[in-house]
């Protein structure tokens, strides 16, 4: 049953086989996109379990790099909260959308703040993040690197206030 595949497919993904995510990549494109109950596609699945390899494959057979779990959460969102520069730059350089925001309103920059990813944070707004859009509660990025305490990204963001 397809529902059988695609937790296989998302299995491999989560593994890191880059043998089996190639041949569903081959066998079935159909479920390149696909994603289960909580909305997590091979690439979210991918990116949270840091299989850049995986990541690679994924992107090459036509991922959607602005994929969104039921929460909105995208691949790059996750990249963001879990400090995986090369994979946020993998995802950037496919066309992940730097500004687009989850069901709470955060953004990836949202999550770099909050999780004091400063290389990442740079590399968000490198590629036109908006550092002073503010989420559902009406923080922002920065707001939330004040309320963190982190000197080192309110200096960044507040360098960035567009």
């Amino acid at each position: 049953m397809e529902s059988n595949e695609l937790a296989n497919f998302l299995d491999a993904c989560r593994r890191g086989d880059s043998g089996a995510v190639a041949q569903f990549c081959q066998q079935r494109p159909d479920l390149i996109n696909a994603a289960d109950a909580k909305g997590f596609t091979p690439l979210i699945i991918a990116v949270y379990n840091h299989q850049p390899d995986i990541v690679a494959i994924l992107l090459q057979n036509g991922a959607n790099p602005n994929a969104q779990d039921i929460s909105g959460n995208t691949a790059l969102m996750g990249a963001c909260f879990k400090g995986y520069e090369t994979l946020a730059e993998k995802l950037i350089a496919a066309g992940a959308d730097t500004n687009l925001r989850n069901g709470q309103g955060a953004q990836a920059l949202t999550f770099a703040a909050m999780f004091g990813q400063l290389a990442i944070a740079r590399l968000l707004l490198k590629h036109s993040a908006t550092a002073n859009a503010p989420d559902n509660s009406g923080k922002s990025a920065l707001d939330h690197a004040v309320l963190l305490k982190n000197e080192e990204m309110v200096a960044l963001l507040s360098g960035n206030r567009n």
